[in-house]
């Protein structure tokens, strides 16, 4: 009878450790902080501060005025979806994919995009300064007014981005493509854009002090 008891204790503990990592996968994909983790979901004005977004489905999805400072959405499908206003301060957003997603007045300073695909995004007013977009893709995006000063694009893809009236002192462009781009009235004192395609750039009015590699 012990043994029997003993046997039907072990197989109890390794059926209950087996079930773990589904429960804790359920919990991140499931509800976070008031939030339904799904494509297309409304998820306004909540606080997510620290939420393990990784690699979830999130296209489509409404995100104003929300707190993920600090979030993980490494990997996730944020594509058309609605950031305006949110908080993402020290966000990780590699490889993230953000086709046309609406980042106006979003704050994400010392946010990771590496790798993010962000073309035709909107980040109007947002606040990028001391963030990782090295090999980002924003061809096409919109960061009109965007405060971006010591923000690293390097190696990024940025052909036809309107970086109109941006700040971007202290920036790296160093190797990106930046054919076509916008900088007209763009702040680039002490920038660097070594090696980077500038092939029909526009630098109307831009201030350019201390740039290296500007026309």
């Amino acid at each position: 009878m012990p043994t029997t008891r003993n046997t039907l204790s072990a197989i109890l503990s390794a059926t209950l450790i087996l079930a773990l990592p589904a429960a804790t996968h359920a919990q991140r994909a499931g509800n976070i902080g008031g939030c339904d983790i799904r494509r297309g979901t409304l998820c306004t004005n909540l606080n997510l501060n620290g939420a393990n977004l990784e690699g979830v489905n999130l296209a489509n999805s409404q995100f104003t005025r929300s707190d993920l400072s600090g979030a993980n959405l490494r990997g996730a499908t944020l594509d058309e979806a609605n950031f305006s206003q949110a908080e993402l301060a020290g966000a990780t957003l590699d490889a993230a994919s953000m086709l046309r997603t609406n980042l106006r007045g979003a704050r994400l300073t010392g946010a990771s995009l590496k790798e993010a695909k962000l073309r035709n995004a909107i980040l109007q007013n947002a606040d990028l300064h001391d963030a990782d977009l090295t090999a980002a893709q924003l061809g096409g995006a919109d960061l009109t007014n965007a405060r971006a000063e010591r923000t690293r694009f390097d190696g990024a893809e940025l052909t036809r981005s309107n970086l109109r009236a941006a700040k971007l002192s202290g920036a790296s462009f160093v190797g990106a493509n930046l054919q076509g781009a916008n900088f007209t009235r763009a702040q680039l004192i002490n920038a660097d854009l070594t090696g980077a395609n500038l092939d029909q750039a526009i630098f109307l009015n831009a201030q350019m002090d201390g740039c290296k590699g500007c026309p």
